[in-house]
């Protein structure tokens, strides 16, 4: 049996340092940013660090759609998640998922009263793994794809 939409899903991001986090402004436009990923075994949530008062986590403050994209074009690998997006104060959560690459966006580390963890609680995962393929895996949360 072959690993199911969600494991491959995973095995195409979870190795990634950085993703381009898409959210939604109060008046309705997109923003767009990169951000460090925290790693961890894969729940259905994937969690990012974030400054407290950065745009970003004021635009998740509880609840928000939100979408998460990796590429890596030479392997024509292309990754696009979207769900709810929620900013979560844990300091135990944000030293279990610090590591020094994150350093380069928080040079204070995991301690600092600033930090954040931004969850994006996964609905729906479309991939890519060829650059001229119109196919994708599309996955929800569920577990089910096509």
């Amino acid at each position: 049996m072959g690993p199911t939409a969600e494991q491959e899903m995973w095995k195409q991001i979870k190795d990634e340092k950085t993703a381009l986090l898409v959210t939604v402004r109060k008046d309705g436009s997109f923003d767009s940013r990169l951000l460090g990923c925290a790693r961890k075994d894969f729940d259905g949530t994937l969690w990012f660090l974030a400054l407290k008062d950065s745009p970003k986590a004021l635009e998740v403050e509880t609840n928000q759609p939100a979408l998460v994209s990796y590429t890596r074009p030479p392997d024509g690998e292309f990754v696009s998640i979207s769900g709810r997006a929620r900013i979560v104060e844990n300091p135990v959560q944000i030293n279990a998922f610090w590591s020094e690459s994150l350093r380069d966006w928080f040079p204070d580390g995991p301690k600092s009263p600033s930090i954040r963890l931004l969850a994006l609680d996964v609905e729906v995962a479309k991939f890519w793994t060829k650059p001229t393929s119109s196919a994708y895996y599309y996955v929800h949360l569920n577990g089910t794809a096509s």
